[in-house]
């Protein structure tokens, strides 16, 4: 499997992880990139300047990028995961590698593999099983498709953490994906009891309790991290909690808790998105957090 040329559609946090890690790795000529901020008028200057700076190229399309590229990484939002894959499909050269890292449903991937294998060109799927900082491209995948232990034995060489489950579709982001409910829930059921406790001044005798009983987690430490990473990426989280419910639905299932637990992102988002957290900094205890949220509340 040759590949010497890699494009990436997105140039947000994980794109910008992406591309620096993966400049200068053995056999990689050149690394480039498309967003939709590269076309807008108002970003375009600022992004396309970013990107080069960093060693990448910025693309004028995603036509070009396809064209340019032999290995394409699909890094945006769980939303548009289907809309890229139908996009890139039109322009992909067959053999092309596309290697989707979102964070979607079984059926999405595998309505997106659809597209991309009908242009003659090889879908590969990937759960990426943590947050991406502070791995870097090292961040643990699950990869799975046709081509999944090939480009894996290649992403190996460059060092990453990347390890094929299943040649059938949808395996690795039902891995994911059944992660995600467990995960995000927590952050979920965190923040709603964290901060009823504390509108009640119930804290203190809530949290020793969850020690007893969870013994193995620091739940001041466990609980100022939830508050914090969904400050920050709540809407990210909505989006996958959503595909996590599209997962638990494909499977039969009501996604009773899926649901909810989106909604939970969604309403944290909302209020980071209205200032209810600014100036908080990113290590500040679960307390100044939940008495943001108290104060909101109260107004």
């Amino acid at each position: 499997m040759d590949i010497r040329r890699i494009g990436l559609i997105g140039h947000g946090e994980v794109g910008r992880i992406f591309g620096a890690g993966l400049l200068g790795q053995p056999g990689v000529t050149a690394v480039s990139a498309w967003d939709l901020r590269f076309a807008d008028l108002a970003t375009r200057e600022r992004e396309a300047a970013q990107a080069r700076a960093a060693g990448i190229a910025p693309q004028p399309s995603m036509q070009a990028l396809c064209e340019a590229s032999d290995l394409v990484i699909s890094a945006v939002t769980a939303s548009n995961t289907l809309a890229v894959a139908q996009e890139a499909a039109a322009h992909l050269q067959p053999g092309t590698l596309f290697l989707d890292l979102n964070s979607a449903s079984p059926g999405t991937k595998q309505q997106a593999a659809a597209l991309v294998d009908g242009r003659g060109a090889h879908y590969v799927e990937a759960g990426v099983m943590t947050s991406v900082p502070p791995y870097g491209i090292r961040v643990p995948m699950l990869l799975g498709g046709a081509r999944a232990a090939a480009l894996a034995q290649v992403l190996a060489a460059w060092g990453m953490d990347a390890k094929p489950v299943s040649e059938r579709l949808g395996v690795a982001s039902a891995i994911k994906m059944c992660r995600s409910v467990m995960i995000k829930g927590l952050e979920a059921l965190v923040i709603e009891s964290y901060a009823t406790a504390r509108q009640y001044g119930v804290e203190d005798q809530v949290l020793p309790t969850l020690a007893e009983t969870f013994p193995g987690i620091d739940w001041p430490r466990q609980g100022a991290y939830f508050f914090s990473r969904v400050v920050q990426h709540g809407k990210r989280r909505a989006e996958e909690m959503r595909e996590s419910a599209h997962t638990v639905r494909e499977a039969g299932f009501e996604p009773f808790m899926a649901a909810a637990i989106a909604a939970k992102q969604q309403w944290v988002a909302d209020q980071a998105a209205a200032g209810v957290f600014d100036g908080l900094p990113k290590d500040a205890p679960w307390q100044a957090y939940a008495d943001r949220l108290v104060a909101a509340r109260r107004r």
